[in-house]
């Protein structure tokens, strides 16, 4: 397995030769595209070495993660599914710094500071194992993120990178999260798409599990993400993240939901997939901007409570 400790030293200078993080043309060349005016808040990695712009350009499958560690945790079929392959790549763009996350026995007496420069190596170690075409952080305060007014920062960034990037696919966040967080990212990514031409957004929009399963979606409403045959990979990529697995394992609950979902999928038919996430179609979202985010979802609920409710008067015989 390939160790993440020594991938995490830094990120791709134009000589080839890791440092302790990008050079400032290439933070520089990024920043234009994105036009923040903060490039001191902002990492870049590209880990084949191709330029900004055309990694960008080969974008085909786009992950937007809250923190480090969210594109591996739930969003791992955007990277699986450009493995090995020359004509799929995966950008991943991290949106805040994990400032906040559970400190485990190595990390408890570390100020903010130290935890971010960590989780930042952390997952630069995950983009070089996964073979992403580019992996951009962009550093924000996750309080920033939550608050309404302060998020229009990220959505004005995340347009830029969408725009530059078209890609086919986005796999974000799901706006129904328990994680308050990760619903503010899966806002922003829609704000994000709608404040963009037709042309210029992607065809689907995935919001994937994360602090809430999506096991109770009806069945016309869930997306299967089947990850089956690609163990080691998603191993290696979680096992990049030693700071978040220290008392709490996220990597063994992340995998074992997977495996949940694979079979508890049908209950009339055998296993036809090892392990599956689940995620909810946002694309209706991108197609119609008359449709209210908070309209959509309640009628998603609205429809699994009909559902529900059927089958409970089917065997209480109170159907009609």
């Amino acid at each position: 397995m390939v160790d993440p400790a020594r991938l995490a030293k830094g990120s791709w200078r134009p000589d080839g030769d890791p440092g302790n993080g990008p050079t400032i043309a290439v933070v520089a060349a990024f920043d234009d595209v994105l036009g923040s005016g903060r490039p001191d808040r902002i990492d870049v990695l590209v880990p084949d070495g191709a330029s900004v712009e055309a990694a960008l350009r080969r974008t085909t499958v786009l992950g937007i993660g809250a923190h480090p560690d969210d594109l591996e945790l739930g969003g791992v079929w955007g990277v699986v599914s450009c493995a090995g392959r020359v004509d799929r790549w995966f950008t991943g763009v991290t949106c805040t710094d994990g400032a906040g996350s559970a400190r485990g026995a190595t990390t408890a007496g570390i100020d903010d500071a130290e935890l971010v420069a960590r989780r930042r190596d952390e997952q630069r170690a995950a983009a070089r194992v996964g073979g992403y075409g580019l992996q951009v952080q962009l550093g924000h305060r996750s309080a920033d993120v939550r608050d309404p007014e302060s998020r229009e920062v990220l959505v004005a960034e995340l347009a830029r990178i969408i725009d530059a990037a078209r890609p086919s696919v986005i796999v974000g966040h799901d706006p129904l999260d328990r994680h308050a967080t990760h619903a503010a990212v899966a806002l922003a990514t829609v704000d994000a798409c709608r404040s963009l031409p037709p042309a210029s957004r992607p065809e689907r929009l995935l919001g994937v599990e994360g602090w809430r399963s999506l096991d109770w979606l009806p069945p016309a409403d869930r997306v299967r993400l089947d990850v089956s045959g690609h163990d080691r990979l998603v191993q290696a990529l979680l096992d990049c993240f030693p700071s978040q697995l220290e008392g709490k394992r996220y990597d063994r609950a992340a995998v074992g939901r997977r495996h949940g979902n694979a079979t508890f999928d049908d209950q009339t038919t055998l296993d036809v997939a090892e392990q599956v996430g689940l995620a909810v179609d946002l694309s209706p979202l991108l197609a119609d901007d008359s449709v209210g985010v908070e309209a959509f979802l309640a009628d998603l609920l609205e429809r699994t409570r009909v559902e529900s409710m059927a089958t409970l008067r089917s065997v209480l015989g109170t159907e009609g």
